[in-house]
């Protein structure tokens, strides 16, 4: 029975005007809780005073028109973002990245499983494998332009070799980890080679890859910045030098700024889906 606006159901009262919380209003009222965390208010922190000390250094201790302030910076950011040039580099940055990334990831993550479960595929590769990851990306350059020439395919080629070694060197390391005991009890319960390997070996082997592929993606920015220095016309690297070179401090620092900050939610999207889709891959870092 109702009395005014209040009805009774069981054991508890419920009010007419209620109404179930959507998913917006769940997220607004998660707000308030972030605000107050620690978390935040430590990072909040961190940030302050490190532009603090970016200001005091830019004013005090170096000459500004090398070293310019936070303001100085701030606004050659935004000129560039409204004026749609910031934008543009940052896209083709981003593209050879993405390209680069995906490739080496592609090619990594197959190779090191072979490494890692065939002993005549290692042996026959460790040597290669061993040579080549010490030869840094840099000092292919030169003989990426020559071989591909100035456009597109020698900065992906940069960015696939520093990509491909660490996808493939942490799922080599990822099998390498599987307990024994853990195949031989599968083999005892009657799994064949093609089920040991998709229900033990690669779900062992996926935290390994993921960290892997997180690395590659963080020395992916490094190795485009490298390619776009040389042989380039857009890119936040190109940028970054071009800027330099015309004593642009402002906008150099906007550019390395953007690359930073870049890099940062790139790695907390790859972080997030992984957490999405495959939460109990995700070591925690």
């Amino acid at each position: 029975m109702a009395h005014g606006r209040h009805m009774t159901s069981g054991p508890r009262a419920v009010r007419l005007g209620d109404r179930p919380a959507t998913g917006g209003a769940r997220w607004l009222r998660a707000i308030p809780r972030a605000l107050h965390s620690d978390t935040l208010r430590i990072g909040a922190l961190s940030v302050g005073a490190g532009l603090l000390l970016w200001h005091v250094a830019s004013t005090s201790w170096l000459v500004s028109i090398l070293f310019p302030s936070p303001l100085a910076t701030g606004r050659a950011w935004v000129g560039m973002l409204l004026d749609g040039d910031l934008l543009y580099h940052v896209g083709v940055s981003l593209l050879r990245i993405a390209i680069g990334f995906v490739i080496g990831t592609a090619i990594g993550i197959p190779i090191g499983l072979c490494i890692g479960l065939f002993r005549p595929i290692r042996v026959f590769l460790e040597p290669f494998v061993q040579f080549f990851r010490f030869v840094p990306p840099i000092a292919w350059i030169v003989p990426a332009i020559l071989w591909f020439g100035i456009g597109e395919t020698s900065k992906i080629f940069l960015i696939f070799y520093t990509s491909v070694f660490l996808v493939l060197l942490n799922t080599a390391a990822g099998v390498a980890s599987i307990p024994r005991n853990q195949l031989r009890a599968a083999h005892t319960f009657g799994a064949n080679p093609a089920q040991l390997f998709l229900w033990v070996s690669l779900p062992a082997t996926m935290p390994y890859v993921i960290t892997g592929m997180r690395l590659a993606m963080g020395n992916s920015f490094v190795a485009v910045v490298g390619a776009e220095f040389i042989a380039a016309e857009a890119g936040l690297g190109w940028l970054i030098t071009e800027s330099g070179a015309w004593m642009a401090t402002e906008r150099m620092f906007a550019a390395m700024l953007t690359l930073g900050v870049l890099g940062m939610i790139t790695d907390r999207v790859f972080r997030g889906v992984v957490g999405r889709w495959g939460s109990r891959y995700l070591i925690r870092a």
